[in-house]
């Protein structure tokens, strides 16, 4: 885990770090009108951080093998009417919410992270793979944001 804490921890400053140097139309954008702008990539890696931190609380009391739930993406993103938000609140929230995200983290155990969860009806794995998948699903999005 410490090598999945430590690149968290890297992406969190460095993202920190662009946002407060991006001119807002650059970050307003949108590529085409199906597309979304980086504050709204930004803007569901927030619910992404929401969803994530109920999976990684919850797989700690629920019955196991824990079965993640899905969620709407697209219509998160719009719900929340990201692309109108101011881009400081976002960030804001998103740094407070991994900040948290990384103290689950730090908190697991060899023991809890072999927690069995059930990605679909066929396909097992555990907590590890969710919490690594997490961080890796992050830095894809934050090479949308910080370098397209």
């Amino acid at each position: 885990m410490e090598e999945t804490t430590t690149k968290l921890e890297r992406l969190l400053k460095e993202t920190q770090d662009f946002l407060l140097t991006c001119a807002p139309e650059k970050l307003n954008a949108k590529p085409s009108e199906n597309k979304w702008s980086k504050k709204e990539i930004l803007g569901h890696l927030v619910d992404s951080a929401i969803n994530n931190l109920q999976r990684f609380t919850e797989i700690q009391y629920e019955t196991k093998p824990y079965r993640v739930r899905k969620y709407n993406q697209d219509a998160l993103v719009k719900a929340n009417h990201y692309q109108n938000a101011d881009v400081q609140e976002i960030l804001t929230f998103w740094l407070a919410i991994n900040k948290r995200i990384l103290l689950i983290m730090h908190g697991q155990t060899e023991e809890t992270l072999h927690y069995e969860i059930l990605l679909d009806q066929e396909k097992k794995s555990d907590l590890r793979f969710l919490m690594e998948d997490y961080v890796h699903h992050m830095e894809h999005h934050l090479q949308q944001i910080m370098h397209q």
